[in-house]
C-alpha cells in the first residue's frame, strides 16, 4: 500500500508540472463554459420560471459544470497518445510501479484541474445573478469532480486502445454530441416532449444533472440528488475497472 500511494503520488506531482508548463490547454477547456454563462445565459433570464426556478442561472450553470466535467475529462486521453509516441508509456512500462499508479496519479491531477476550473466557473457566474446553496454548490463541484475522474480513466484506457488521434477523436464526438443533447445540459428535459424525456431517462448523465440542479437549489433530500450520486458513484467504479484493467493488459 505505502508503494502505491508513494508511486501514485509521484505520478500525480508529474502529471501536474506538465500541465503547469503548459496551462493553454487548461484555459482554452474552460473558455466554451465560461461562454455559455456569458453569452447564452442571459437569454434564458426572461424564461427562467418555464426552466423550473426562479433563477435561470441556478438551473444552466449546474448543467454547464457537468458538461465541464465530460468534455475536460474525455479529452485528456489525447495527452497520453502524445506520451505513448515519446516512449514515456514504455518507459514506466518496465518500471516496478503498480500499473493502478500509472492510471491513479494521473486522474488525480485531471480531477484537481476539473474542481479548480468548477470554482473559477461558478464565480464568473455570481456577478450575472447566480443564487445557490453554498453546500449544495460544493457538493456539485465534488459530484463533478467524482465524475469527471471515471471519464478521464476511460478516456486513457480509450487512447492507449486505439493509439491515434485519428481514431480517438471522431469516437469522441460521436459519443459525447447525443449525450449532451439528451442530458439536458443546456435546458432542462422538462421541456422535451414525451419521447425524448423518456430516451433521455436512460442516459445516466441526465439523472446527473438533475441532482446537481436539486444541489444549487438547496434540496439535499431530493430523490435527483439520490439517483445522480448513485450514477456517478457506479461510473466511477466502472471508470477505475477499466482504466486499470487496460492499463495492465498493455503492460502485460
Amino acid at each position: 500500500m505505502s508503494t502505491m500511494v508513494r508511486d501514485t503520488g509521484t505520478v500525480f506531482v508529474r502529471a501536474l508540472r506538465t500541465s503547469l508548463r503548459n496551462p493553454a490547454w487548461l484555459v482554452i477547456s474552460l473558455m466554451q463554459p465560461v461562454l455559455y454563462i456569458v453569452l447564452f445565459g442571459p437569454l434564458l433570464e426572461p424564461i427562467a420560471g418555464q426552466l423550473g426556478g426562479a433563477n435561470a442561472y441556478q438551473v444552466f450553470v449546474p448543467g454547464i459544470l457537468v458538461q465541464l466535467g465530460l468534455f475536460g475529462s474525455a479529452f485528456v486521453g489525447f495527452s497520453l497518445i502524445a506520451e505513448y509516441r515519446a516512449g514515456v508509456i514504455e518507459s514506466q512500462r518496465v518500471s516496478p510501479a503498480p500499473r493502478a499508479a500509472l492510471l491513479l496519479g494521473r486522474v488525480l491531477r485531471d480531477v484537481l484541474v476539473l474542481a479548480v476550473q468548477g470554482v473559477v466557473l461558478v464565480l464568473v457566474a455570481v456577478p450575472f445573478g447566480l443564487d445557490a446553496s453554498v453546500g449544495g454548490v460544493v457538493l456539485t463541484i465534488l459530484l463533478v469532480a467524482v465524475l469527471g475522474g471515471s471519464l478521464a480513466a476511460v478516456s486513457y484506457a480509450l487512447a492507449l486502445t486505439l493509439k491515434s488521434e485519428d481514431a480517438f477523436a471522431p469516437l469522441l464526438n460521436t459519443v459525447l454530441f447525443p449525450v449532451v443533447l439528451l442530458s439536458g445540459i443546456l435546458l432542462p428535459m422538462t421541456l422535451a416532449p414525451g419521447w425524448l424525456q423518456a430516451v433521455s431517462d436512460v442516459v445516466p448523465f441526465s439523472h446527473i444533472v438533475d441532482g446537481a440542479r436539486s444541489l444549487f437549489a438547496g434540496d439535499f433530500g431530493a430523490p435527483d440528488v439520490g439517483w445522480g450520486a448513485l450514477f456517478t458513484v457506479l461510473l466511477a467504479g466502472l471508470g477505475a475497472w477499466y482504466g486499470t484493467s487496460q492499463f495492465r493488459k498493455e503492460s502485460g
